[in-house]
């Protein structure tokens, strides 16, 4: 019997106050990022992996984010953003929060972690620190490997300004010629080809107790600049400025008036490797006016463009350090586990198409058994999902394979699986989709290779990016055809499901696999399929069914019952799903929200939404699952997939989201989120002016943290399974 229904002031929730600024929400994720590299607690070498994460994340958010403003502010656009903002108001805004985080980034670097460094016997030195026989080997270096490869470029009016490549390091050189004492200006490229930092051989590296050091070296960009004579010979070196610029990286892009997708698509990436307008330019403090303006001229930026680095520019480059083998400076080594449940799976027979895999043993035997749910990093991806497509690719009675590939690696042993699968005679289909950000390159080099090899490739539809993640494998059972899925939340990437947290779900529930038929037969032909048993698709049902979801947890807490809402994300943008979780508040639904990155809902608010909780994770791996939980008054439900509660993928995205029937997945899959919810030590709370504090463990309170909790569990599991299979082994030698 339901208690008395609650009744709510009416407020006007689409109001600009109650929302957050994407862009300054994003830099406050990055502030996050930078954070993990100022932490003492974080090992040497991470800390400076998560300076070059915070430069690369900084250089990829100008290239789009940044350069999409500077186009409405010159289309004139007025359209405000959801929290009242203009696009110049934006630029403004986000100059202002920005250029405190690049000071702390670069006076960290230069004051607290190349102190450290050198501390542990890896020493960035300047050019002008080091001593003859260093300097004579450098210089010999130069003449030799690097001198080669310059290119001195001009300018006067017989040379015009050249073009400056994205992202790409430069040296703006003034010289003079001595006998008329008329100066010029010139511009040197730091080539990209050649190792950022240079190393000098362990003999004359920097000794401690009579050992050479870990590593002794330059930046690359010193040692030209300290040989510039050999540039402009006969000339006198006046000045020399280090200068770093990006462009406007975004494709323009349309589609439907394109014949050829592919095509069109190699067209514009080979402008983007030109880049488009400028969009910042990064120098020294001491660089002087008139070189400023000469920059600034011929690049047509103005002051507001300019970001000034007090130190090594292009700091996304000390990822190089990460190669140094001194694992005490590292993350303890982690190797990822098999699921218990596949650890006695025998390998396909690659070499042969004809022999029947044994039954019960290959990986089709333990989804019949019931569903399988995959955790990555923590659960290894190349003993999963790798595994499943190459015994798909293998096993003769697998008639056909179809997957989606929106991100994928350079040497992917997915895609060698779907090109063997089709090579063994099997009806292969996969939708690549060209129009995956920075992916573009890589992805047009995979689709011409699995064509080349037989496999139906589609690149997806006009208007709408496919980022799904599924797979399904259609397999002749005797006297029936099975299907078999599996639909994730990340990448088919083995490099990446290293690196990121993602979930995936195995099954051949019936009612699965006929709706991801019916979303390929929506992929490859001209099916406008409206309806789905179960899945939740983007841009056909998932809106409405998300806001249905979330419709059901407020008439539960209006009749006076519990509503509940727990959602993992990357990103939280979509004002309509906003507003509808702030009416869920306001009705009493108690709402946890897990958002890594952008997140432009104010928690906290009073009236507003007082029952709504989000926190960030920002860890050792990147938390890219997307999980989302419902109460329902006790009938709780739980769904998995490739969404984020965002307008791009809810509205200009093909997505999946899953149900989870099985109920032992259901309840792993909320202790996931319990476990995150209790993190200590990788999380922060949003305020509800948008800044976010660090928890931190009380006096008492143990340090919980969330990814290394998950990793003992996964090695836990692991090592029980073992011990189980060594005891039915000896079982078996006793038996027989």
């Amino acid at each position: 019997m339901s208690k008395s229904k609650k009744s709510v002031t009416p407020i006007n929730l689409n109001d600009p106050q109650y929302y957050l600024n994407r862009e300054l929400s994003w830099l406050e994720f990055n502030s996050r990022v930078l954070h993990e590299a100022t932490d003492q607690r974080t090992p040497l070498l991470e800390r400076l992996k998560f300076l070059a994460i915070f430069t690369s994340n900084l250089d990829e958010f100008f290239m789009v984010r940044v350069a999409g403003l500077k186009q409405q502010v010159e289309a004139k656009v007025t359209q405000l953003s959801p929290d009242g903002r203009t696009p110049q108001q934006q630029l403004d805004d986000i100059r202002l929060a920005l250029s405190p985080q690049v000071t702390k980034q670069h006076q960290h670097f230069e004051e607290v972690l190349r102190p450290l460094l050198a501390n542990h016997g890896i020493h960035i030195l300047d050019y002008m620190d080091l001593t003859q026989k260093q300097r004579n080997y450098l210089d010999n270096y130069f003449e030799e490997q690097i001198f080669p490869v310059l290119t001195p470029l001009a300018v006067d009016p017989s040379h015009p300004f050249p073009f400056i490549s994205n992202l790409s390091l430069n040296l703006a050189v003034v010289v003079k010629n001595p006998e008329t004492e008329e100066e010029f200006f010139a511009r040197v490229k730091v080539p990209s080809v050649l190792p950022r930092f240079l190393p000098l051989p362990p003999e004359l590296g920097v000794q401690h107790n009579g050992q050479p050091a870990h590593w002794t070296g330059v930046p690359l960009e010193q040692a030209i600049a300290h040989n510039l004579y050999s540039l402009f010979a006969g000339m006198n070196i006046q000045e020399y400025h280090p200068f770093r610029i990006t462009r406007d990286a975004d494709l323009a892009l349309e589609e439907d008036e394109a014949d050829d997708l592919l095509l069109a698509i190699e067209q514009e990436l080979r402008k983007r490797r030109l880049g488009g307008s400028p969009v910042r330019l990064e120098i020294l403090p001491q660089t002087p006016p008139a070189v400023r303006s000469r920059l600034l001229q011929d690049l047509e930026l103005t002051q507001s463009d300019i970001y000034e680095v007090d130190g090594l520019l292009g700091l996304r480059d000390l990822m190089y350090f990460m190669a140094l083998p001194l694992p005490e400076l590292k993350d303890p080594p982690r190797q990822s586990v098999v699921p218990p449940r596949l650890q006695w799976l025998r390998e396909p027979n690659v070499d042969s198409n004809v022999q029947e895999l044994e039954e019960g043993k290959d990986f089709f035997a333990v989804i019949r058994e019931k569903d399988l749910l995959v955790h990555h990093p923590y659960q290894s991806f190349s003993s999963t999902v790798v595994r499943f497509i190459t015994h798909a690719a293998h096993d003769p009675n697998v008639l056909a394979i179809k997957m989606t590939l929106y991100r994928t690696s350079g040497d992917s042993p997915i895609v060698n699986a779907l090109i063997a699968a089709a090579e063994n005679g099997k009806q292969v289909s996969a939708l690549v989709e060209l129009k995956a950000r920075f992916d573009e390159e890589n992805n047009i080099y995979w689709a011409r290779r699995l064509e080349r090899a037989g496999v139906h490739v589609v690149y997806g539809l006009v208007g709408l990016k496919t980022h799904c993640k599924t797979v399904m494998v259609v397999r002749r059972e005797k006297d029936r055809m099975r299907r078999y899925v599996h639909i994730g939340t990340g990448n088919y990437n083995p490099k990446t499901a290293r690196l990121y947290t993602d979930l995936g779900l195995f099954s051949c529930r019936e009612e699965l696999g006929a709706d991801i038929t019916d979303l390929f037969n929506f992929l490859t032909g001209y099916s406008r399929q409206k309806s789905y048993r179960q899945l939740l698709v983007a841009p056909v049902n998932m809106r409405d069914r998300f806001l249905a979801l979330i419709g059901r947890e407020i008439e539960n807490a209006q009749q006076g019952f519990t509503g509940r809402i727990v959602a993992k994300m990357n990103a939280l943008v979509d004002p309509q799903i906003i507003a509808t979780l702030y009416e869920a508040s306001r009705a009493g639904v108690q709402i946890d929200l897990i958002v890594r990155g952008v997140c432009c809902l104010r928690p906290g608010l009073k009236d507003i939404s007082e029952n709504i909780r989000v926190i960030s994770i920002v860890g050792r791996f990147l938390e890219h699952s997307r999980l989302y939980y419902f109460y329902n008054n006790t009938q709780e439900e739980i769904y998995i997939g490739s969404a984020d509660w965002m307008r791009r993928n809810l509205d200009r995205r093909v997505e999946v989201i899953t149900p989870v029937k099985d109920p032992d997945i259901a309840k792993d899959l909320q202790e996931i989120l319990g476990i995150m919810l209790a993190d200590n030590r990788q999380t922060w709370d949003l305020q509800p002016n948008g800044n976010y504090i660090q928890r931190r463990p009380g006096d008492d309170a143990p340090e919980t943290n969330s990814q290394k909790t998950l990793i003992n569990m996964a090695l836990r599991s692991t090592s029980i399974a073992s011990n189980l299979m060594d005891s039915k082994k000896n079982s078996f030698y006793l038996d027989n």
